[in-house]
């Protein structure tokens, strides 16, 4: 990025910039286990849950990535964070990622979460699991055939987790 990344709080004056970034991952189906249909409507309700703290990351007054944090689970899992990442296609390989789950390591921790974890990370998403592994994540567990990829079928999708102590 030639000028720093900002990472802020969105809000519903950034829904046109998320859904640019959303939609494109969305339709391709290759990433994530949503409907590759899904409705912009949809797709934001799901982005800007109420339990999702939502984030984007901005470089040069354009938004180039988004991120949620929330617990992973409710009740006796609530100590445990999950976050979902998009990085913006025009902004990939710039490290937007790699800033947007530093930003969630240190937000996590700060706000008292001992560990993060993600649940469904497409085994064939080799940039991803690279990234996570870099940032301190590690396998913890396979679902084997668990994502129909457009492209090749059947794949499994990752655990990975990290403790934030």
């Amino acid at each position: 990025m030639t000028q720093k990344l900002q990472v802020q709080i969105a809000g519903p004056f950034h829904f046109d910039a998320v859904w640019e970034i959303l939609e494109p991952v969305i339709r391709a189906g290759e990433t994530y286990p949503l409907a590759r249909d899904m409705e912009r409507r949809e797709a934001l309700k799901y982005w800007f849950s109420p339990n999702h703290q939502t984030l984007v990351a901005v470089s040069e007054s354009v938004v180039v990535g988004t991120y949620y944090l929330r617990p992973n689970n409710p009740g006796g899992g609530s100590h445990i964070a999950n976050c979902g990442f998009v990085t913006a296609s025009h902004a990939r390989g710039q490290g937007v990622a790699r800033a947007m789950c530093h930003h969630a390591l240190e937000l996590a921790a700060t706000e008292g979460y001992l560990g993060m974890q993600f649940n469904f990370v497409v085994a064939n998403n080799y940039g991803a699991i690279s990234l996570w592994s870099d940032m301190g994540f590690e396998i913890t567990g396979r679902q084997p055939k668990a994502f129909n990829h457009p492209k090749e079928g059947l794949v499994d999708a990752l655990v990975m987790f990290r403790e934030l102590l």
